[in-house]
């Protein structure tokens, strides 16, 4: 189907998470506050849902983990906006304090993990290969290493994520292994946590059009930042205006306006190794839009 051909829907569903970073990030363009070449309509779930949908194709416009986004590329493509990567961003593995978490070896045990389609749970598995994984919801994750055990089963440490990066000294646990850390350390490049993607199938005006509208949308996020702090907090259950904070200045940065040189190739590098261990095919088709 040609772009001429193409019949423009009169309304996109936009999917992305209840996390304060995508709220933060599409507030706006939910709100009709900045402009968009086709009205969107939100689908908020938490990212494991979403990474399971886009293997469905479900939604044209997603946020999606970039682990799954390396599954799904015959489908979508990723825009340069709206997505999370940096330095200082990545997962932790965290067990019980009392436990002897320094050098603590993790293969043969068990760990709550939030997914399989995760950058969280690939970084795990190339750090120790023989880890057994039990996945659950990323919320699930601390508090069945809590108590040591979910629906019956022992767990020995978990991997967190978005916000419990900043809240697992309340539950008693202490850190094994920064996985963004390693990850920095073996490549030199920031991590690549989430991507927004949109289906190969739309024009390639389109692609272009949602791109700058996810741009804008973060642009008016950061030149008004009050506008979205009711969306945000409507959306983050429990969680502390000092927690919302530094989950937005720790996920939102220079790479959610535009992933860059510098992390185009961490995404580069994010799939060499993903093809190499047999986790997802080989592919040469563009990993972002082209908005030239």
């Amino acid at each position: 189907m040609t772009d001429a051909a193409y019949a423009l829907p009169t309304v996109l569903q936009l999917g992305y998470s209840f996390c304060p970073n995508d709220t933060f990030i599409f507030h706006a363009l939910h709100a009709g506050l900045t402009p968009s070449p086709v009205p969107v309509r939100e689908v908020l779930e938490d990212v494991q849902t979403l990474n399971d949908w886009a293997v469905e194709g479900r939604l044209p416009i997603t946020k999606i983990s970039y682990r799954a986004y390396l599954g799904v590329m015959d489908q979508y493509v990723a825009l340069r906006a709206g997505g999370a990567l940096g330095r200082g961003v990545g997962p932790l593995v965290v067990a019980r304090n009392g436990t002897d978490l320094n050098g603590m070896d993790l293969n043969g045990k068990v760990v709550a993990s939030p997914g399989a389609l995760t950058t969280a749970e690939l970084l795990l598995r190339a750090v120790y290969p023989e880890v057994k994984v039990l996945r659950m919801r990323y919320d699930a994750v601390m508090p069945a290493v809590e108590r040591g055990e979910w629906q019956g089963q022992v767990v020995d440490a978990g991997l967190i994520i978005h916000e419990s990066r900043f809240t697992y000294p309340q539950h008693g646990l202490g850190k094994v292994l920064d996985l963004g850390a390693w990850w920095e350390g073996e490549t030199g490049l920031p991590l690549p946590l989430g991507a927004i993607l949109v289906r190969r199938d739309l024009p390639a005006e389109l692609q272009r059009g949602l791109n700058t509208a996810v741009r804008q949308s973060l642009e008016y996020a950061y030149a008004h930042p009050q506008a979205a702090a009711a969306y945000i907090r409507a959306h983050a259950s429990e969680m502390s205006e000092e927690v919302m904070r530094a989950h937005i200045d720790l996920y939102v940065n220079e790479f959610s306006l535009d992933v860059g040189d510098e992390g185009e190739r961490a995404v580069q590098e994010l799939h060499r190794r993903a093809v190499a261990v047999g986790a997802v095919a080989g592919s040469d088709l563009p990993l972002f839009v082209d908005i030239d």
